[in-house]
């Protein structure tokens, strides 16, 4: 085992994939000669040179669409997206293009690439780059939609979705780019659309992704002290959902609050909740509730981005609250 930043784990597990096959290329905004607008691929120009680590100017509908266009012709782009936020100005392409090739061609042409880059709020960045879109993009069949909160998650999920035969999102997040974590000496993959368990508990399922990982477990930490034992589930992947991992936890602990950074209105957490009194509503012994964004564009100050957010401490109420205390 190694320690490594959650960059690193990325870094790593581009380098290797990029030694594997010599199709795979990386290509975005300062991802050469700067080394990444968060050092994510330092070090890689050096190695692969200037025609497989590409930079791009600021036009992200064009080099999206230059990316898409290479899948098709047979190679494994990885599009580097300063943050999730500029995405929206390719978002014809992916949707339109990258998410539905493969059906609209009748499976003559496929489109392998991955779409990567920093998504959700950092600090003091405003609304403009403070989204996290994963409820537009899985909102769409066609695209597999991944949201990482380890380093060893980020390394085994982003190996799988170079290595995939449809479009990938992969959302990271730059307040988590410098956490540290063991990531295994051996190459491993981890499977897109298995989630994990990342604490385990009886009374209530907290269940999340990406940085609101953290969150919940100072949540747990907070909640056993009151004699309420809190599990917390890692999604990982948004969709495919990890249903069968969702449901058994929701039948074990019979209580489940989805904490989500986002909006509450069309979230992905009023999917989960959705698919949970669906699926398990006789099991429950509460309403599935959400945590959520306030439903308020992200303001620039420090201490009105505290009260938007989710934290720890109005997931604890919520859990009381389903508990009956």
């Amino acid at each position: 085992m190694a320690e490594m930043q959650l960059r690193e784990a990325l870094r790593r597990a581009m380098t290797e994939e990029m030694r594997r096959d010599e199709r795979v290329f990386l290509m975005g905004e300062e991802v050469a000669y700067y080394d990444g607008a968060y050092k994510v691929s330092q070090g890689m120009l050096a190695e692969f040179g200037d025609r497989r680590i590409i930079d791009t100017p600021i036009a992200e509908n064009g080099f999206c669409g230059i990316g898409i266009g290479a899948a098709m012709a047979g190679l494994r782009p990885i599009i580097e997206l300063m943050t999730w936020n500029f995405s929206l100005v390719a978002f014809d392409q992916i949707i339109n293009s990258a998410a539905k090739v493969y059906n609209m061609t009748a499976g003559e042409f496929t489109c392998p690439i991955v779409f990567r880059g920093a998504n959700g709020a950092a600090e003091n960045l405003a609304s403009q780059h403070s989204q996290a879109l994963e409820s537009l993009y899985a909102h769409f069949p066609g695209l597999k939609v991944i949201s990482t909160s380890t380093p060893s998650d980020a390394y085994g999920l982003l190996k799988s979705a170079i290595r995939d035969p449809d479009p990938v999102i992969f959302m990271e997040s730059e307040l988590a780019y410098g956490l540290k974590g063991e990531v295994p000496d051996e190459e491993f993959l981890i499977p897109i659309g298995k989630g994990e368990i990342k604490r385990d508990g009886t009374d209530v399922t907290l269940v999340t992704w990406n940085k609101q990982v953290a969150t919940c477990h100072a949540a747990a930490d907070a909640l056993a002290k009151e004699g309420i034992s809190a599990r917390v589930l890692d999604l990982r992947t948004i969709r495919p959902l990890d249903e069968e991992l969702l449901f058994r936890c929701a039948l074990e602990t019979h209580r489940v609050v989805v904490v989500q950074e986002g909006f509450t209105f069309a979230g992905v957490g009023a999917e989960i909740a959705a698919r949970v009194q669906e699926a398990c509503f006789d099991a429950l012994d509460a309403p599935v509730l959400r945590v959520t964004n306030r439903d308020v564009n992200q303001p620039y100050a420090t201490n009105l981005e505290k009260l938007v957010m989710p934290s720890a401490q109005r997931v604890v109420e919520a859990a009381r609250a389903v508990c009956g205390r």
